[in-house]
């Protein structure tokens, strides 16, 4: 049997704790197949079995470490560049690697802050991988804005990423509604148009990288469908009720159409879950009641 290197949740803090984006995905990865490997070799048993020695506990930082670049601006101070040009292609890459990076962290950060909740090993499973997948994805990008002579770090990213785990940092229903529910399920929504621009452009690696993406964001969509459910029977909520009153209070953005209801459905989200949430949005703004 094969043991882990630290509790679970300390090897999720260390990976918010480093800063530089590709070492902080290769931490991720190595973590990962640790976990994995515990876990194929029979060292892990049980749901409950030592959790101080297994999960452990951690006091993950408020914000997760970040390379001195990029520049994090207010959105509305992020340059906006035409997709169909080669600059604007780079700053698109851009910002899906920013994306993908504070997705990495989102998912580490799942596991270390919550870990007064008990829960059972497949909820800890869904999260490592999806963290593992989300690191292969910047590491992708990544690898797509090098083969077009740029970088992580070379343009302003968006400084807005993280408010959805400040917001929800007390409230593991409010993160799993809006972390995979709402953000990772408009990535459903937007990834088959930026697909397309990159296939117009000839960029075949990108198109490539782009495709892995989207086909594995269907499962992290998935598996905050499936621990929300979950927890909403533990505590005998009403899911659909209990996802719009959370969305009402902790997402700031406005959820519009068009939505991939194919995707969404195949990830466990019927449309009675964001339909009426995106006829609120169009009400006030047509300031009519919603």
């Amino acid at each position: 049997m094969t043991a882990l290197p630290l509790p679970l949740a300390q090897m999720a803090d260390a990976v918010l704790r480093t800063a530089d984006g590709r070492e902080k995905t290769a931490l991720a990865r190595r973590y990962a197949a640790a976990w994995f490997e515990a876990r194929n070799s029979g060292a892990i048993v049980a749901p409950l079995d030592d959790r101080a020695t297994l999960i452990g506990q951690a006091t993950p930082p408020d914000f997760p470490a970040r390379p001195d670049a990029p520049e994090l601006k207010d959105p509305r101070d992020v340059p906006r560049r035409r997709p169909g040009s080669r600059p604007g292609q780079i700053a698109l890459l851009h910002a899906v690697a920013h994306i993908e990076l504070n997705a990495v962290d989102l998912h580490w950060d799942i596991i270390a802050r919550f870990t007064d909740t008990p829960m059972p090993l497949g909820f800890y499973d869904d999260w490592v991988k999806a963290a593992d997948e989300e690191a292969k994805h910047f590491n992708l990008v990544c690898d797509c804005l090098e083969a077009l002579d740029s970088h992580y770090g070379a343009l302003a990213a968006h400084a807005g990423m993280w408010r959805a785990a400040e917001d929800t940092a007390d409230d593991l229903l409010g993160r799993l509604a809006v972390v995979p529910m709402v953000l990772e399920a408009r990535g459903l929504d937007v990834t088959p148009g930026m697909i397309e621009v990159f296939r117009k452009a000839g960029l075949t690696d990108t198109v490539a990288a782009l495709e892995v993406i989207y086909a594995e964001e269907v499962g992290h969509v998935a598996y905050g469908s499936k621990w929300f459910h979950f927890l909403c029977g533990r505590h005998e909520l009403d899911p659909k009720e209990t996802f719009h009153d959370l969305v009402r209070r902790y997402f700031h953005g406005a959820l519009k159409p068009p939505f991939n209801e194919e995707k969404r459905a195949e990830a466990g989200l019927p449309p009675d879950f964001y339909w009426p949430l995106a006829e609120e949005t169009a009400a006030r703004n047509r300031g009519t009641p919603g």
